[in-house]
């Protein structure tokens, strides 16, 4: 092996082992070590992983010969992808892993998937794999993960494989060679947006710059609330101005912008600061007409784009979604507040506009108030959301909530 920094390499070494070593030999003729873990099961591997299937099974307590002797194809894959994420995981806590690089079929990759979302942000993580990276969306919601797709199948080496391997072995390698120094460290506030809600992000982004804060703004997509969520866990966070919750509504009625249901969780849990905004909370978002489920076919829609139908919450869904709110952001163990826009959440809900409708925005104040308790203020602000002078009163609050922080020795950076 090879000095320098370690790309540990991921594979089924049963099916995968001529394409590995390839790509192996490719990183370490660059002067970097490799470290194979193997992640077959049914066949003898091609070459003896430094990780064997042996100490993978064992790592998601299971034994490797009895996984074979039962022939069950999809256990087994469940098994060493358990396994391996505790492999790789520790491999990095042991400083023995400074990149992750998987190669599979749609079997292999399946394993691999659990090993490359184990691994924290920042880590570089890349998959070659026989499936297209958009059938990923979900898998790798959160995590800075690279696909390359194979093209051919992978299933011994040839022209078009070599070259799709090669280019994988010199991007994994120019990723662990990258240094990167954080600058002076400042404390993170993440801020969540979406199109409707835009302007009030722009605005409270540039107040907390002046402020002095490293800003990450995250879009209320499903997969932007995801990320907030775990990056909050990992501690990476250190205050959330969450303007636009809408994910809880896409959640709620089965829309396409969901994050699941653990969205506005993290941040109470964690006992970080957070201001908390019904933005864009008047809708729920459809990727498509066809993708609308037939017990809404009578409400209210508006056309965002050409294939993007958003449908106007109602008053008896905002009292749940309030609801939600008031309960989730009531368990914080750290300083919280709800700001509520009285002028509308979002450039649609606006006096004139097509989703304007003052008594279902009330219902949501009614279902927070009902769910809150007494220890973290509702405070309803005569300003629609996008108003310039909203964003600073939410960047004020957020600011005063961080300097009490502060003052009960929480640390901010």
């Amino acid at each position: 092996m090879q000095g320098g920094k370690t790309v540990v390499l991921l594979a089924t070494l049963d099916t995968k082992g001529e394409e590995t070593r390839f790509v192996k030999d490719t990183i370490e003729g660059r002067g970097l070590r490799t470290l194979v873990v193997d992640t077959g099961v049914r066949g003898a591997p091609a070459f003896a992983a430094d990780v064997s299937r042996a100490e993978v099974a064992e790592a998601a307590g299971e034994d490797v010969i009895a996984l074979a002797e039962a022939r069950d194809r999809g256990r087994a894959a469940g098994v060493m992808g358990q396994g391996a994420a505790v492999v790789v995981t520790r491999l990095h806590a042991e400083g023995r892993l400074d990149g992750l690089l998987t190669i599979g079929g749609g079997t292999g990759s399946s394993i691999a998937n659990p090993a490359l979302v184990a691994l924290p942000l920042g880590i570089p993580k890349m998959m070659v794999t026989v499936r297209s990276a958009i059938d990923y969306r979900t898998v790798f919601a959160r995590k800075d993960v690279t696909v390359v797709y194979a093209v051919t199948d992978i299933l011994g080496l040839n022209p078009v494989l070599r070259r799709i391997l090669s280019n994988a072995a010199g991007a994994i390698s120019g990723m662990v060679e990258q240094e990167y120094v954080e600058p002076l460290a400042r404390p993170v506030v993440a801020v969540t947006s979406f199109g409707v809600t835009t302007p009030a992000a722009m605005r409270c982004r540039e107040i907390l710059l002046e402020h002095g804060f490293e800003v990450v703004v995250f879009p209320a997509t499903g997969t932007g609330g995801m990320s907030l969520e775990e990056l909050i866990d990992q501690g990476t966070v250190q205050a959330v101005l969450d303007l636009t919750t809408s994910e809880l509504a896409d959640e709620l009625c089965g829309g396409s912008a969901t994050a699941g249901p653990h969205r506005l969780e993290a941040a109470a849990r964690m006992g970080i600061p957070q201001v908390v905004i019904p933005g864009a909370m008047d809708f729920v978002n459809f990727r498509s007409v066809e993708q609308i489920p037939s017990q809404y076919k009578d409400r209210l829609f508006y056309f965002h784009t050409p294939t993007t139908a958003l449908m106007r919450t109602t008053a008896e869904e905002n009292i749940i979604l309030g609801g939600q709110v008031g309960e989730r952001v009531g368990r914080s163990a750290g300083p919280a507040v709800v700001l509520i826009p009285m002028r509308g959440y979002s450039d649609y809900d606006h006096e004139g506009r097509v989703f304007w409708d003052p008594a279902a925005d009330r219902a949501f104040v009614e279902g927070v108030r009902s769910s809150i308790g007494d220890r973290i203020p509702v405070i309803e602000v005569d300003l629609h959301v996008n108003d310039p002078d909203f964003a600073a009163t939410a960047v004020e609050r957020l600011v005063h909530l961080m300097a009490s922080a502060r003052a009960a020795g929480v640390a901010m950076a």
